[in-house]
């Protein structure tokens, strides 16, 4: 296989470069690589790929977007060379690439059209993927428990949290302003944001506040396993059902994925048997 197809699979399969790998991965890496490089040689010699022309401009394009990863021109180039590559074989590659992928589009689109009655049963095979459960915009001041700190032992920390929560009865406006000075979560950053959230997603015990709250309501004291909490409920959304309607969009896409992807592994297969 090509040094990049060699690069590519170890990127997919191990998120490392092939330097990085151990004897075994570096072995399941040239395998899936030599693999893909056959693979795409088949197609690169179909009839279909003949018809098939990748612009300068095309190739220009996907060498800016992995050029652009990079902070530094030196680094790029270092990277190349550390994978057995320079400028020149990288677009070489990413032109290959390129036609490989337009051909495989041009099979795809040989897909047949999706009716109105393969998005309806669909639709009504699969009810759970258009219901939308209750979400809750959820915030939290936290202040965590930690004896090894005097102003993080369990009293303290409950104490200081109470009077937080006191400023905030009389100005409930400056949550965010309060939990980027006092809150030890990560989140503080956000003003607390947690999201928008279904139930079952937080810990149980700002779960269950959480959706006893009205919105724009901030609770009382919350203790969980890591700490103490005020909870904000900022806004309620309450649950839905898409209609057919406007879940027809998505199920035709996906529908049409689907088809694209079969049509493809058919003609893949059919190039295998007939080398």
């Amino acid at each position: 296989p090509e040094a990049y197809n060699v690069l590519r699979a170890s990127l997919v399969l191990f998120k490392k470069s092939p330097s990085e790998l151990a004897e075994a991965e570096l072995t399941q890496v040239m395998r899936q690589a030599s693999n893909e490089f056959i693979l795409e040689t088949r197609v690169l010699n179909s009839a279909e790929a003949a018809s098939v022309v990748i612009t300068e401009q095309e190739i220009q394009r996907a060498f800016a977007e992995i050029r652009a990863r990079y902070d530094e021109e030196t680094t790029f180039i270092s990277d190349l060379h550390k994978n057995g590559l320079d400028e020149d074989s990288l677009r070489s590659a990413l032109q290959r690439q390129c036609k490989v992928n337009t051909v495989l589009d041009l099979v795809g689109s040989r897909s047949p059209d999706v009716s109105e009655v393969e998005i309806g049963i669909y639709y009504h095979l699969h009810p759970e993927q258009f219901h939308q459960p209750e979400l809750r915009e959820a915030w939290h001041i936290f202040i965590s428990i930690n004896p090894d700190y005097p102003e993080n032992t369990r009293e303290m920390a409950k104490m200081r949290l109470l009077e937080i929560g006191s400023k905030l009865k009389k100005k409930p406006h400056k949550f965010a302003d309060y939990a980027l000075k006092h809150s030890e979560c990560p989140t503080a950053l956000q003003g607390g944001l947690l999201g928008l959230v279904p139930r079952g997603k937080l810990y149980p015990e700002i779960d269950e506040v959480l959706f006893t709250l009205k919105a724009g309501e901030i609770s009382g004291l919350v203790e969980s396993e890591i700490g103490f909490h005020l909870v904000l409920c900022k806004q309620i959304k309450k649950p839905e059902t898409l209609s057919l309607q406007k879940a027809a969009p998505k199920i035709k896409q996906l529908i049409k994925d689907r088809s694209r992807r079969t049509c493809q592994k058919a003609w893949l297969s059919s190039l295998s048997k007939e080398s």
